[in-house]
């Protein structure tokens, strides 16, 4: 017989289905030569302190740093687990071959590697790596199963990922509960990728309280029923006032008296440029940009969109879904045809596509960009077929709109700028007469063709408000000037507005998920932020689990959309003075690392041994702080 071990019984009874093992078994199916059973997610953990030495039972600083020799692994204890584990084992242990059918991913091939160690098989083991849970791509993947020794590399990453939480979390964790205990009643939790992020959301809430705001004033004018405003580091000559270089007068004196000198006075036209320009369509979704564009729409957390996107994926509407690439291999576009057509409800979209061949563009098609699994698209399986909640529907939507519109032609705009002067002269101290001038500009944005833009205003009564990862409104770029001809003048409303600097934003779930990305950098370049994802904390599949974490030990609370430290979440990260330990630079350095063990680029043996040494410098830096 040959075994075959999913990750989920829903997944293993599809798996069992396609390869005609029909019969059902306790814990299992069988049939065809194959018996198919499955996991419950981990069945299996790294074991704890006390089951390597029990004087590591008790919570003791002397006891630390605890760094066992060999680490192990242990079922997790649970009556349903360890009856559904001796069934595996019975299985394997009497196998001909066995097929690991785990999530293809880092997380998957941990939790399968771990129960066929404890299993202990002797038989050869292949492994299916599939992109999607469609019938026709399992019966692709187990044409091709490849040999498990292929995956070790990924294996050794996320064994390495489980162990540097283990050495990190436990010693910290206990470092910093014996050593202020006094101050803190409750356990002090800290991790590996929890800690930087908690940081990173108090940095930002103690910069939003300390933060003083700074009053400055705005010169713009009305000409033509248009605003103008003062271009940045535009003064008179010979003024030595203090404009900024973004446009501000930072001094009210100044700045009437710069109103004074322009309000009787005509404002006269100097130069009208347009600029044709297009735009592409957005990027596919990997899952923290899906995460994203959920939380800016529809205020899903993070957590929730993993589990609607999960479960599309195993209903077989979406492909694998815990992915951090935005691009797709050059063998799936001769697929996208039939994958189109799939999608019924989207008809009048699709229409226009077929019959002509489709935009194949280096933005979406670049094997060289995607490593085990390409960007998260639609099946092509009807979406009108299966059982989807509401909530599942308006992220399946999103993703298929992504790719629809990657087929469709370039946003065509016209960008009009217009500058403006006004002429000025005073008369001096001296009786001289000083003349000047203070430039003015406006510009506005203009669709010509809506090319792509047609698939997302499909469907939709009302144009829908653009926001920022912050959730915060975008002003409309679109706007059409009057039509404006060099060297005319007339007269025009000046006005002089006094405002104030604001705080910066508290994070929300979305602008917190690019945070984790980007290591703490604001970036808001796809291609810069693509670059910097190798140095990003967490894992695209971790992140929400992460979040979820700093709200259940109640380090973070939500008001409204914005996250917010509490009390305990902000003590914890002002008692901590090991940059190591709230870095997200720094953790983003060992991400890469684990990246690079998965590329076969660096040894796994070197990074456990860097950690060991870390949590020794750590143990004894805070032991002898007073």
């Amino acid at each position: 017989m040959i075994v075959c071990i999913a990750e989920k019984p829903s997944v293993g009874r599809d798996i069992a289905r396609i390869l005609g093992a029909n019969v059902a078994h306790d814990g299992y199916m069988e049939g065809n030569g194959y018996q198919v059973t499955w996991t419950f997610g981990h069945l299996c953990t790294l074991k704890e302190p006390h089951d390597y030495d029990p004087w590591w039972r008790s919570w003791n600083l002397d006891t630390l740093p605890i760094i066992p020799n060999r680490f192990g692994i242990k079922l997790i204890a649970n009556d349903g687990y360890e009856k559904q584990f001796n069934t595996i084992q019975r299985l394997m242990q009497a196998a001909e071959g066995i097929v690991n059918c785990g999530d293809a991913g880092q997380e998957g091939e941990l939790i399968q590697r771990w129960v066929m160690q404890k299993a202990q098989p002797s038989c050869p083991v292949k492994r299916l790596w599939i992109n999607s849970m469609t019938d026709e791509a399992i019966r692709e993947g187990f044409a091709n199963l490849k040999p498990q020794e292929e995956y070790q590399s990924l294996y050794e990453a996320g064994l390495c990922r489980a162990i540097g939480d283990w050495l990190l979390g436990m010693n910290a964790t206990r470092l910093y509960t014996l050593k202020y205990r006094q101050a803190q009643r409750q356990v002090l939790s800290i991790g590996r990728v929890q800690t930087p992020t908690l940081a990173m959301i108090v940095n930002r809430q103690l910069e939003i309280q300390h933060f003083k705001p700074e009053q400055y004033w705005v010169l713009s004018t009305i000409y033509r029923d248009t605003l103008f405003t003062l271009k940045q580091s535009d003064k008179e000559e010979g003024d030595e006032g203090s404009t900024n270089s973004r446009g501000r007068i930072t001094n009210e004196e100044e700045g009437r008296r710069a109103f004074e000198r322009i309000k009787d006075r005509e404002f006269e036209v100097t130069g009208v440029t347009q600029k044709a320009g297009n735009e592409a369509p957005p990027r596919l979704f990997d899952l923290t940009s899906l995460q994203v564009e959920c939380n800016k729409k529809y205020s899903f957390s993070a957590d929730e969109t993993l589990k609607y996107i999960q479960n599309l994926y195993e209903k077989k509407f979406t492909t694998y879904p815990r992915v951090d690439t935005t691009f797709l291999p050059d063998d799936v576009y001769p697929k996208c045809p039939q994958i189109l057509q799939g999608l019924l409800p989207y008809a009048p979209l699709i229409q226009p596509l077929m019959g002509t061949k489709l935009k194949k563009s280096k933005k979406v098609f670049d094997s060289s960009k995607v490593t085990d699994h390409h960007a998260i698209i639609p099946t092509g399986m009807n979406p009108a077929n299966g059982d989807m909640t509401l909530n599942e529907k308006k992220v399946y939507d999103l993703i298929a709109r992504r790719f629809i519109a990657i087929f469709y032609p370039d946003c065509k705009f016209s960008t009009t700028t217009v500058t403006g002067k006004v002429d000025t002269e005073e008369n001096t101290s001296e009786g001289k007469t000083k003349k000047g001038k203070m430039e003015f500009k406006a510009s506005g944005k203009q669709i010509l063709e809506q090319g792509w833009r047609d698939v997302f205003n499909w469907g939709h009564t009302a144009k829908e408000v653009a926001t920022d990862d912050e959730g915060n409104r975008k002003e409309e770029e679109e706007k059409t000037l009057p039509d404006f001809k060099k060297g005319e003048h007339g007269p025009h409303t000046p006005t002089l507005t006094e405002k104030w600097t604001s705080p910066p934003k508290p994070y929300t779930e979305a602008s917190l998920l690019r945070a984790m990305e980007t290591a703490g950098k604001t970036v808001a370049d796809e291609e810069l932020r693509d670059a910097m994802k190798e140095n990003g904390i967490g894992r695209p599949s971790t992140r929400a689990a992460i979040i979820e974490t700093l709200f259940k030990r109640n380090y973070i609370r939500k008001e409204r959309k914005s996250l917010i430290a509490t009390d305990t979440g902000i003590n914890l990260i002002q008692l901590i003075h090991n940059d190591l330990l709230k870095s997200a630079e720094l953790t983003g350095q060992w991400e890469k690392k684990l990246r690079e063990i998965e590329a076969h680029k660096y040894d796994a043996a070197q990074f456990i041994y860097e950690l060991k040494m870390m949590v020794w410098q750590l143990v004894n830096e805070v032991k002898t702080k007073s």
